[in-house]
């Protein structure tokens, strides 16, 4: 019961910004949901034995989300995600210069501070760009990964055999992973008549397929990031859900994947 309205609440108030909210408010909501993406992935860091600096960390990847933000944009119109980028790997180097003593892996502490800013941050970026095509262009996205989400997990229960990666997430099934496909790319092919009208059936098949299947990936993706560091969930922030990373993790790959499919076919 926990599990099921958590659930509901989460996806109430993602209607509620997604459709509703001001682009401000969206933005705020964007930049907060990066913030506490960001704690979590260094908690996995630390989990898994990697020492990053919180703060230079944290600042770099919100910096790089303020490259998409048409609110900061307006303030600082010259910053691009490049400059953002070079400035922190920068600053990265001289912050593990002054930390390190000897005997820790720089290589692996620099990496890791840089991660965060190319992992969840131009994600969250490509999601406040797509909603500028139209709040209803980022609801199906988001649409179509929850569908296809719930069409993975009960056709898994109900079909399961063969296991799809059983070293990064032994319950996931290549049954499991079809029904995904079947059910999210229908949804976006279906519901995507109405929202992307000019977008042609074929089409619309084509990049519902893609999307749901790069959000397979990334779902993998953070299941092995989770294994590695030990862990079952990313936090405890979302009762019966775990964290905020196991509830965006499919949309990690899935909304750039989008933003990019985007500029091609005018979506």
């Amino acid at each position: 019961m926990t599990r099921v309205l958590s659930g509901a609440v989460l996806i109430a108030l993602a209607v509620a910004v997604v459709w509703f909210a001001p682009r401000p408010i969206f933005e705020a909501v964007a930049f907060a949901l990066l913030f506490a993406l960001t704690e979590e992935l260094i908690g996995l860091y630390r989990a898994a034995g990697i020492a990053v600096p919180r703060w230079p960390t944290v600042a770099a990847t919100l910096f790089t989300l303020a490259t998409f933000s048409g609110v900061l944009g307006s303030l600082v119109p010259q910053l691009t995600v490049d400059a953002v980028l070079l400035l922190a790997m920068i600053a990265m180097a001289f912050v593990a210069m002054s930390r390190w003593r000897g005997g820790s892996p720089a290589l692996a502490e620099v990496s890791a501070s840089l991660f965060p800013a190319l992992y969840l941050a131009l994600p969250v970026g490509s999601m406040i760009a797509i909603r500028e095509r139209g709040p209803e262009t980022l609801f199906l996205l988001m649409l179509t990964i929850i569908v296809s989400d719930t069409a993975q997990y009960y056709t898994g229960r109900l079909l399961g055999r063969r296991p799809l990666a059983p070293s990064i997430s032994p319950k996931k099934t290549i049954e499991g992973a079809v029904g995904g496909l079947v059910g999210g790319t229908a949804l976006f092919a279906i519901v995507g008549a109405w929202w992307l009208p000019s977008v042609p059936p074929v089409t619309r098949v084509g990049i519902g397929l893609g999307v749901v299947a790069v959000g397979i990936a990334g779902d993998l993706f953070e299941s092995m990031l989770k294994r590695s560091a030990g862990v079952k969930d990313s936090s405890s922030m979302i009762p019966g859900h775990g964290g905020f990373l196991d509830r965006v993790d499919a949309l990690l790959f899935a909304a750039p994947f989008f933003y990019v499919v985007g500029h091609f076919i005018r979506v």
